[in-house]
């Protein structure tokens, strides 16, 4: 079967090119099975793929063909298995299935739906071919394929032009860190001859030793496209604004597929990232402070999907985290998880907004408890596991990677107290989680309702969300075997007071949500509501005014020059000549009036100016 790897990426790259060439032409019913259908095959053919490699556990490569050869340089279209991808592979088709099969009912009253299942099943086929790739130059194609389909899907309900703006600035944002991804891709093919992934890896290792600088570049040029296509500090402020594609996307998007790309190259190139330690230790601060800054960001939101956008921002850092102390399985542990929890949560979400008559805001939901009980107990257990509460899945991967945080030590030059800290900066990001993700279900499903919702989620919005419950749940029990992949993970051996407070801190989350948002015993209105308190709320709810500092270090004066050059000097010449081109062509125009006395009159007299002229010269 390994050798039919091909048919995965395949099944849903052939379902977008016929639902575009077909243009909606189709019956709705044939859309939807092709759109759902082909991501459940190539999930199916994952299923037997990894059934059969689990027996060998030994890495398979399928090259089809030659991509290009320059010299000798001669990238292949080629495919790469291991424990790693096989991984990836479950996580996209699996969730990514459920998710289409939650969109042919969420997104049946719209008028693009054929157009709207070619967009996302490209959107498949391009993140299986990047984590496929065997090299990094296909990588880099499955990885701006999913860049150009996020910009199609966030921006799928163009006609208003705050949807096309989101998708401009994820397209725009996510470039620079793409940009920096490829200047390391060059680099590295220019020091070690080679982009094959594994040679490239070898010989690395072979010819640098750690904290050479050239590792140290290129490692941080990789990390800068990570950042961007994972949405972490810097390059965050896209993911937010995503929101404005429909709520399906959303979930696969930060669920399954493009948020979790900046993980996946980092843990396939971790061997080239244990060569730079220092960057190694910037992936890890620049998890902490994003986890913090996005926690404390959707603490203060109004919009339920901004909610959850931020949340996930905040997962990825945890992730980035892990990857930085060199828990690298618990970190695609966690990203696996997380797909579970996160795509239950968007597609609740979705639920919520799709009966509610469109309503994004929390404040003007409440009381949903009873009225949309499969969206309440997924809600339910949705933010359990994202609270990482003892016995769901995301209570597993979160405390591996706090743990392993805590025990990062000097072994790779850095001070014994820098893992402490990182731990410490990681609870307080589960402590906040824990009181956002219970503050959205007392305020959406408990007190009073303030909008009644006209319709119930069928069984094909309903199937999916109760399928996701039984993986958020059960989904921290799985065992992944990616020992061949990664550097052996250490035992743990920290105190039971650590191992204590890693558990007890999301419980005290939940109990301080369940004080202020539903008994509403904790008086916090004088804090909140004093000027300090405006302000930080504020200052939080803004994203930590990123966007602003943007604004006015990179866009105003971008804006402002091109405003500015408008009317320079030199386009006065360019507009002189257009005036003229015009002014020609209006008395041309006039001379055609239809009279054929003027007609022959004009061919007379150009006749005998013409006999003239040669009179003349001759």
């Amino acid at each position: 079967m390994l050798q039919n790897i091909w048919l995965i990426p395949l099944f849903p790259f052939v379902s977008s090119v016929l639902l575009i060439l077909t243009a909606g032409q189709l019956p709705r019913r044939l859309i939807a099975i092709m759109g759902a259908g082909s991501v459940g095959l190539s999930a199916l053919v994952v299923l037997a793929v990894g059934m059969q490699f689990m027996e060998s556990q030994t890495p398979y490569t399928l090259t089809l063909w030659v991509w290009m050869q320059i010299g000798n340089f001669a990238p292949g279209f080629s495919f790469y298995v291991d424990q790693l991808t096989v991984v990836m592979m479950s996580v996209i088709t699996g969730v990514g299935f459920l998710i289409h099969l939650y969109s042919t009912e969420f997104m049946d009253d719209d008028s693009d739906y054929s157009r709207y299942f070619a967009y996302m099943n490209m959107f498949v086929a391009a993140m299986l071919i990047l984590v496929l790739a065997d090299n990094l130059l296909l990588l880099y194609l499955g990885w701006e394929g999913v860049g150009v389909c996020s910009y199609l899907l966030v921006g799928f309900w163009y006609k208003d032009p705050v949807n096309g703006a989101a998708s401009r600035k994820a397209f725009v944002i996510t470039r620079v860190g793409d940009t920096a991804m490829a200047l390391g891709l060059f680099l590295l093919f220019t020091e070690l001859g080679t982009l094959q992934i594994q040679p490239m890896l070898d010989a690395a290792n072979s010819r640098w030793v750690t904290g050479d600088t050239i590792p140290a570049i290129a490692a941080l040029l990789l990390l800068g496209g990570a950042v961007g296509k994972s949405a972490q500090l810097p390059l965050h402020t896209w993911l937010p604004d995503a929101m404005a594609g429909p709520t399906p996307v959303s979930a696969l998007i930060h669920a399954a597929t493009m948020v979790t790309a900046g993980v996946y190259l980092i843990a396939r190139t971790h061997g080239l990232f244990l060569l730079a330690p220092d960057v190694l230790m910037l992936v890890a601060l620049v998890g902490l402070f994003t986890l913090l800054l996005a926690a404390f960001t959707a603490l203060n939101q109004t919009d339920i999907k901004r909610i959850l956008a931020y949340s996930t921002i905040s997962q990825i850092g945890y992730m980035f985290l892990a990857l930085g102390v060199g828990a690298w399985s618990a970190g695609i542990f966690h990203l696996m998880t997380h797909a579970f929890f996160k795509a239950l949560l968007f597609l609740g979400a979705g639920a919520v907004v799709h009966c509610l008559h469109h309503e994004q805001n929390i404040f003007k939901m409440g009381g949903l408890r009873t009225k949309l009980p499969v969206v309440f107990w997924s809600f339910l257990i949705g933010s359990a596991a994202l609270a990482a509460l003892p016995f769901t899945s995301g209570f597993f991967s979160k405390d591996q990677i706090l743990l392993s945080a805590f025990e990062l030590h000097g072994s790779t030059g850095i001070s014994t107290w820098v893992g402490p800290w990182l731990w410490a900066g990681g609870l307080v990001g589960a402590i906040v989680t824990a009181i956002y993700s219970f503050r959205l279900v007392f305020i959406v499903f408990y007190g009073e309702a303030k909008t009644e919702p006209d319709r119930q989620p069928g069984w094909r919005m309903a199937g999916p969300l109760s399928l996701l419950c039984v993986l958020s749940l059960i989904g921290g029990y799985f065992v992944l075997p990616l020992e061949s992949v990664f550097p052996a993970a250490a035992e743990h051996h920290v105190s039971h007071l650590i191992e204590g407070i890693s558990i007890s801190i999301p419980l005290i989350g939940v109990f301080i949500a369940w004080l202020v948002y539903y008994k509403r015993s904790l008086p916090v209105e004088g804090f909140t509501e004093s000027g300090f308190g405006k302000a930080l709320r504020n200052f939080w709810y803004s994203g930590w005014a990123m966007d602003k500092l943007y604004d006015t270090l990179l866009v105003n004066p971008y804006t402002g020059t091109a405003n500015a050059m408008r009317g320079e000097w030199l386009d006065k010449i360019y507009h002189g000549v257009v005036s003229l081109c015009q002014g020609l062509h209006a008395l041309l125009s006039k001379s055609q009036g239809g009279k054929m006395r003027w007609y022959a009159t004009s061919m007379v007299f150009g006749l005998i100016v013409l006999v003239t002229l040669v009179g003349w010269a001759s």
